[in-house]
């Protein structure tokens, strides 16, 4: 419905239709660009063939069963070609969550340094779920070893019972992201030893203060 209404015709694409975790159909591609707004933890199959499963293998431990946020990212970075990005729209808690999605989060950081950017967005810009959401970039083949934070959860336009991202707010993120820039209560370049110590913690706050101070 998308490509129709920005007149793309559907034949000129590769569309599947199937349970991605369970029976992918691009096994064998990779790509330069991946864009994704997943179910929000959603349950799925961590059964015993995942540990053999190429895709969800690698980290030594499988996201948990009622949450499939790192099940989709895992998925979506084994189909990216060196060299390519992978942006997608995901909830807070993948960010700073204990147990096996840590253990990834280390894993992802540290061991293939691929986290290139996290940037929060305003809640309520969802249909469907109010809660606050975060993308999370990926990219293979990075040439520094930092991460990019970006809070823009203060910065949109209240429509009604949704919030908004306007096109200054849009040119913002985009900007700061390109120029990896430091800006007072908004972004911040986070060095690997900063990641470390706080244990691969990836809870923006920890990383852009937006506090201000009340008025007496």
């Amino acid at each position: 419905m998308n490509m129709i209404m920005h007149d793309v015709h559907y034949r000129q694409f590769n569309i599947e239709n199937e349970d991605t975790l369970e029976r992918p159909k691009h096994l064998e591609q990779r790509f330069e660009a991946i864009v994704a707004n997943p179910p929000f933890s959603a349950q799925w199959n961590a059964g015993p063939t995942k540990s053999t499963d190429d895709r969800f293998s690698a980290p030594g431990k499988l996201p948990p069963k009622t949450k499939a946020d790192f099940a989709f990212l895992l998925h979506m970075l084994h189909h990216l070609d060196t060299g390519g990005t992978l942006a997608c729209v995901l909830p807070h808690g993948v960010l700073f969550r204990g147990a096996a999605e840590a253990h990834i989060r280390e894993y992802l950081i540290r061991d293939l340094n691929v986290l290139d950017a996290v940037i929060g967005l305003p809640a309520q810009i969802f249909y469907g779920t109010g809660i606050p959401t975060s993308i999370v970039v990926l990219k293979k083949g990075r040439k520094t070893d930092d991460v990019l934070f970006i809070d823009a959860s203060q910065h949109y336009e209240k429509v009604k019972t949704q919030n908004k991202l306007r096109p200054e707010d849009v040119d913002r993120i985009v900007s700061t992201y390109r120029e990896r820039s430091a800006q007072p209560k908004y972004s911040h370049v986070a060095t690997l030893a900063e990641l470390k110590a706080n244990g691969y913690n990836l809870n923006i706050p920890r990383y852009v203060d937006t506090f201000e101070a009340e008025e007496a």
